[in-house]
């Protein structure tokens, strides 16, 4: 079937040109339609599709490409979101804002939409291509690294066909040579299986390419030949530090074309449960991390208790009946065990003693017998296993004996495969420990690479600590949003594209840095501000009735945009009365005949204020001044209309849980503990909110950005609203 694409020629339907071009669908060009028409199709068998999304739509469905128009409904849903956001780069003055939104949505993925090139790649490169020395001067800004990236590597790919279309439509320049977009210091942005060279052209060393220049290096890493483990002890949920690692790891395993697996520490039965395993799937998942498998070192538990006994009867390991304190010391002053020359059959008795679980076998523990006189006292004769009677979360009461990490680790890592061990810089003196041990088992060595660990101010990351405020009823639960974890930052508004490019930001660094958590709000709001849809409330206390003498004599209903500058916000329905609310800090501060804004209807003049006895103001007499320019008038207020559509609120603000920015050694979180976490506000909000889901993220005009924890329910039961700092941070409790 012949198509034919019409549209003016004052305004050429770029995305679907570029597109119908990628996908292979021959479409003969006619720009002779008048000015203001929609592109069109028009089919040989006469039947006619109007408007860019619709046509788009339809190259999407028709092209040979696979998963053009996304592999199930759910990616096609998202494709069409891109569809509707993309008239925003045609938008002069929200240009640079839409990239920037972009940017940051690129920052983890290779491609729009899933993980191959979509209707969506293509109709946001023609909105940035089809903004000629604008976005040319963006891409030489280096401001936009991953949406240079991104539209780089598209350039190249249909370098014949999209230089000849924006030649054609744009202007004579084309693209352009491509320009590669640096990382800033030791960042190094997520770039999947693919970085640049120094020319902005994609660069594979699995391939044959030019080797390419990479800002942090896994010593010894061969691309194809990398595995991984993130390795959390569920014991606790995931929080921002460990999100570092996780994601990490999955960036080098992104980088080196190599895998990640999961692997659960479980060798301490008394603090883990099945529920941190599920929390922290559940985390990982959140976070993104693609991994191979999941493991356990409880898999490993025969092959260890194996390797024990061989250490035993090698003479590089022997079981010591020293009281722990008194052990504790001997490490410190360099003495050795009065059991450390015990006979290996000796050994091996008490060891059966300790697997038994018996009264003799408690009182022991298998120690290393490594360096008691090295200045590393990590070297100084470790413990490799101790007795514990109590159950196992996966595996009952099978065992009675469990290895310490610092024994499974090594070996477990050289057992799984492991070619590169991600370790936080807090475990730099026991690095020489995990070298020997599996030295001394006779395993294959794995590499260690270190990485500063992740701390923020105003913040405990112990799980001890943390468990503490849990169990103290403190908080509500690991996922309260005053916790530093994955679940609590997240369910208090925060996206998970911040928090990737806020930890990138830092990239691989070993230098230990105590960060703000201005930054990584300051990142969230940037991501959701473009996006987010806007709504009305205003604060119950005090509310203030403003009647309009000539408003109208019926109320009348409007439809007007949830956001005024993003169409996929959706439409929300404003209702318009003779009186309305307003809120009592700006009832205070209005003057008799002061023109006012209302905003989303026009300007008034307030003519009469009613106060108590005590000054308070009652109410507000005014009049509409619609013909009124707003640019003659101070305030700018937000109302509500007087009906019983109206919802109730509950705002609720968060504040820091302890009132010290860094702890110091030694210092106990409980003489800074901040007395009060949580403001809340009773207010009234418009009738749309009742459509509210869980999670949704909005803006009430005038107070900030909130997030939906409890939707509507029925009347009585107010909605409740998280505050999402915006990295401005005011305490509440001040």
């Amino acid at each position: 079937m012949e198509i034919k694409l019409s549209f003016s020629a004052d305004n050429p339907p770029l995305a679907a040109i570029a597109a119908a071009e990628v996908a292979g669908i021959a479409v003969s060009i006619d720009s002779s339609l008048p000015s203001g028409s929609l592109p069109t199709f028009l089919f040989s068998s006469g039947l006619e599709l109007h408007g860019i999304n619709v046509l788009l739509r339809y190259i999407g469905r028709t092209a040979s490409i696979s998963d053009f128009y996304g592999r199930d409904a759910f990616e096609s849903g998202q494709i069409d979101e891109w569809l509707e956001y993309a008239p925003v780069l045609a938008s002069g003055a929200e240009f640079e804002g839409a990239c920037n939104y972009i940017d940051g949505y690129l920052l983890a993925r290779t491609f729009l939409v899933g993980h191959s090139l979509s209707i969506a790649d293509i109709t946001i490169w023609s909105g940035l291509a089809g903004n000629g020395q604008r976005w040319e001067s963006c891409r030489k800004s280096k401001k936009f690294p991953n949406l240079v990236r991104w539209f780089n590597s598209i350039s190249v790919e249909y370098d014949a066909v999209l230089n000849k279309i924006t030649s054609t439509y744009v202007g004579k320049r084309g693209l352009g040579k491509p320009i590669a977009a640096k990382a800033k210091g030791k960042e190094q942005q997520f770039v999947d299986h693919q970085t640049k060279n120094a020319n902005g052209d994609v660069s594979d060393k699995g391939k044959g390419g030019s080797r390419p220049t990479f800002e942090v290096d896994l010593p010894g890493a061969e691309v194809g030949n990398v595995r991984l483990r993130f390795a959390p002890e569920p014991s606790g949920y995931l929080h921002i530090g460990h999100s570092k690692a996780a994601l990490l790891n999955q960036y080098f395993a992104q980088r080196y074309k190599g895998q990640v697996i999961v692997r659960f520490d479980d060798t301490n039965p008394a603090k883990e449960s099945n529920e941190f395993v599920d929390s922290l799937l559940k985390d990982i998942e959140t976070l993104g991390i693609k991994y191979e498998t999941v493991t356990y070192t409880s898999d490993y538990f025969p092959k260890l208790m194996e390797m024990s006994e061989k250490l035993i009867s090698e003479g590089k390991a022997y079981v010591d009946d020293t009281p722990r304190e008194q052990m504790q010391k001997e490490r410190m002053d360099g003495i050795e065990s009065r059991c450390r020359n015990n006979s290996p059959e000796e050994n091996m008795k008490l060891w059966k003693e300790m697997i038994a679980g018996s009264e003799r076998g408690l009182q022991c523990c298998i120690r290393g017998k490594l360096d008691m006189q090295d200045p590393n006292k990590s070297l100084r004769d470790p413990v490799y296993y101790r007795c514990n009677p109590i159950p196992h979360h996966r595996i009952g009461s099978k065992y009675k004996v469990y290895p310490t990490y610092d024994f499974a680790c090594p070996f477990v890592d050289a057992i799984e495969g492991i070619t590169h061990a991600l370790r936080s810089s807090e475990y730099h003196d026991r690095n020489a420990q995990y070298y020997r041990i599996q030295e001394d088992m006779g395993v294959r060595k794995v590499e260690i690479y270190e990485f500063s660990r992740l701390n923020m101010v105003y913040t405990l990351l112990s799980k001890r600590k943390l468990l503490w405020f849990v169990q103290n009823g403190k908080v509500d639960g690991w996922d309260d949003p005053r916790f530093p974890t994955v679940q609590g930052i997240v369910r208090r508004g925060l996206k998970i594209e911040a928090l990737i490019q806020f930890i990138l930001e830092q990239g691989a660094s070993k230098n230990l840095n105590l960060m703000e958590w201005d930054k990584l709000w300051t990142i969230n709001k940037k991501i959701i501000d473009p996006v987010c849809p806007r709504h009305t409330a205003v604060i119950e206390e005090g509310h203030v009735l403003l009647t309009l003498i000539d408003g109208p004599e019926k109320p009348f209903v409007r439809i007007i945009p949830r956001h005024k500058k993003y169409e996929g916000a959706g439409e929300k329905a404003t209702t318009y009365t003779r009186q309305i609310w307003i809120e009592r800090v700006d009832a205070e501060s209005i003057s008799v005949d002061e023109g006012i804004t209302l905003m989303d209807w026009g300007n008034a003049i307030v003519k009469e204020i009613q106060k108590d006895e005590h000054g308070n103001i009652l109410r507000l007499t005014g009049i509409l001044h619609l013909e009124g320019s707003v640019k003659t008038t101070k305030l700018k207020l937000t109302w509500l209309p007087e009906t019983t559509e109206l919802v109730n609120l509950s705002l609720m603000e968060f504040d820091y849980l302890i009132t010290k920015k860094k702890l110091e050694e030694g210092e106990d979180f409980l003489d800074v503990l901040n007395p009060c976490t949580k403001k809340v506000t009773a207010a009234l909000g418009d009738a749309n909110m009742r459509n509210l889901q869980r999670g949704e993220i909005l803006q009430l005009e005038r107070k900030g950005y909130f997030i939906c924890d409890v939707p509507f329910v029925r009347p009585s039961k107010p909605i409740v609203l998280f505050a999402i700092p915006d990295g401005r941070q005011q305490t509440v409790s001040k």
